[in-house]
């Protein structure tokens, strides 16, 4: 070796152990509670703050929730700041310390923006912010991002919600009930109220979520609650729900990301949904290649020991989320080389198979969607019954029926769920049992089959109602007979065509619908069977259609409808599974 390229080899380890000893360089934290930060309306939001004792200036994590700012040994702000970040976690407006009026969605994008503008005229900050946590916290990220500007350098939200109206509160139509009517509730109530309703069983919520009319559900808390009516009172996309999302703005969203989500998450099919929407149309270069998305089996929260639902995934499906984040805002924020920049745009952890692979876009490029049709000889219904899934086509085959009862609608068994009902992948033999499921199943599967993106049934239904519910459901049969859920959907036969212009239908007639049944990744491994169930209603994680075509909110009856599931030549109901080759 060359005396240079010895001394640059010296140079190069004395380098990377200044880079060490720097990152692993800890400071005594100062913290300042119940700071006041000023908003454009002269409302004042409250914020603890840690801070490095020491001058300088550093980099600011942004933490803004309305679930408590937390204390002086709040986790995250001690230890950011121990490494020499000041982190910042705020309680959003008319929540905790914070001045104002609470109204979840309708002000946190001024406020967010309004508080990073104060963060840069402080003296200790380096004029670089990124920004943390998850649920509703994920919410405050997003929306703010839009035309933020360059100081805001990263976001690392977990189980975010995105949007508010085709992610949170509707989907495909149907009112997000249990868990925006559970949720919206608790958020609204005091502590003392909160305690009492920490009480409630699962009969309890279902008792309460049986309450009509709809646009007065706020009885059941003893206090009207306006923005649960308000919600209620807009069941379509309209300038209300606009304002409180970030909806056709991915464009002007210019800030790198690492978003964390489960595929039984409640919102699992939008974080990937918006994460494909940056890297598409992102003017920022940057922004488009760092969109990153970790998709584990996990639902509103990441499993610490491998179990969820019913099913254990494994240590395998266990991260260290502290790790990454750390990584993530080292690199962004400080420039320090953690290789987060190198991190795929996937990484994607495939049950079945319990383990983890990186991707490099969304849905796989080679995915192959293929069909599966439904067969019956007109007797699907029930496990016991003769439904069948294959891949051809059918041809003169009857028709099947079943009665939706919205008296009696089909009780929630897990799923991406979070308030009210069970979550994750749950055994569905009981659901099975109803006479109101169809049931169609594959024959035991020779080799492995694995499904990984979107899915979606097509249906060729009538009803008897003017308007109605159809719902579908994915399945992974185990050899022992057991169905766990995998993902679901729904469809509101009035938003059939539009979501913001809602028509009825006609009593009778048939109509093609697709149900979004959102998203998985799951092999069916060899002895294993594939299923799929069609029924109207999940509840209470859909609200009941009632059948009766009422404007939404105001109805007090319902009536039975009388549903035909067509699956023939010329109406070949089906599943479209996305099937990738050559994954082991």
């Amino acid at each position: 070796m060359s005396k240079s390229a010895r001394v640059i080899l010296v140079l190069s380890v004395l380098l990377s152990l200044q880079t060490i000893i720097a990152a692993e360089k800890t400071f005594e934290v100062d913290v300042r509670t119940e700071v006041k930060i000023p908003m454009r309306d002269g409302v004042e939001l409250s914020a603890n703050i840690f801070l490095p004792k020491a001058e300088g200036k550093y980099p600011v994590i942004l933490i803004r929730s309305p679930y408590g700012k937390g204390n002086e040994k709040h986790g995250d702000g001690l230890f950011y700041a121990g490494r020499g970040y000041v982190v910042v976690s705020q309680d959003c407006r008319g929540k905790g310390s914070s001045q104002g009026q609470w109204e979840p969605f309708a002000n946190e994008r001024n406020d967010g923006v309004d508080t990073q503008k104060w963060l840069l005229e402080q003296p200790w900050c380096s004029g670089s912010i990124g920004t943390a946590g998850g649920s509703y916290v994920g919410f405050t990220q997003w929306i703010s991002a839009p035309n933020a500007g360059d100081h805001l350098k990263a976001m690392f939200p977990v189980v975010p919600l995105v949007d508010t109206y085709g992610d949170g509160v509707y989907i495909d139509g149907a009112l997000n009930f249990a868990l925006m009517m559970g949720w919206g509730s608790m958020v609204a109530l005091k502590p003392g109220e909160l305690v009492a309703m920490f009480t409630w069983k699962e009969q309890d919520w279902n008792k309460a979520f049986r309450t009509l009319p709809l646009n007065e559900w706020d009885s059941v808390l003893g206090r009207k609650i306006q923005y649960l009516r308000d919600w209620v009172a807009h069941p379509h996309f309209d300038e209300y729900w606009a304002a409180r999302g970030i909806r056709g703005q991915w464009q002007d969203i210019t800030v790198p990301s690492c978003s964390v989500g489960g595929w039984y998450d409640i919102f699992s099919r939008s974080v990937i949904e918006h994460v494909n929407a940056v890297r598409a149309e992102s003017r920022s270069q940057d922004a488009r290649k760092h969109q990153h998305l970790i998709m584990g089996p996990w639902a509103h929260g990441i499993s610490q020991d491998g179990k969820v639902g019913d099913l254990n995934f494994g240590k395998e499906s266990v991260i260290n989320l502290r790790e990454l984040q750390t990584k993530w805002f080292d690199y962004w924020l400080r420039g320090e080389k953690t290789g987060a920049d190198t991190w795929p745009a996937f990484r994607i952890f495939v049950m079945g198979r319990n383990q983890w692979r990186d991707e490099s876009q969304w849905p796989l490029e080679r995915t192959k969607y293929t069909p599966y049709y439904f067969h019956s000889e007109g007797a699907a219904n029930t496990v016991e019954g003769d439904g069948k899934l294959t891949t051809e086509k059918p041809s003169a085959e009857p028709s099947d029926e079943f009665v939706y009862d919205p008296n009696d609608p089909i009780p929630t068994a897990g799923g991406c769920n979070l308030v009210g009902c069970p979550a994750g992948p749950r055994d569905q033999s009981e659901v099975e049992k109803r006479n109101d499921v169809l049931v169609f199943t594959s024959e035991v599967l020779k080799n492995e089959l694995e499904v990984t993106g979107p899915i979606k049934v097509v249906l060729y239904a009538a009803s008897t109602a003017k308007d109605t519910d159809f719902t579908a459901k994915l399945l992974d049969v185990h050899p022992d007979g057991s169905p766990f859920n995998l993902c679901d959907g729904v469809v509101r036969a009035g938003y059939r065509d539009s979501k913001s212009e809602p028509s009825l239908i006609e009593p009778g007639k048939v109509y093609r619908y697709e149900i979004d049944l959102w998203v998985t990744s799951n092999a069916f491994l060899a002895g294993h069977k594939i299923r799929v169930e069609i029924s109207s209603s999940n509840f209470p994680r859909f609200d009941r259609n009632l059948n009766t075509g009422e404007p939404f909110g105001t109805g007090t009856k319902f009536i039975r409808a009388t549903q035909t599931i067509y699956h023939d030549k010329e109406r070949p109901s089906h599943i479209l599974l996305p099937v990738i080759a050559n994954s082991n």
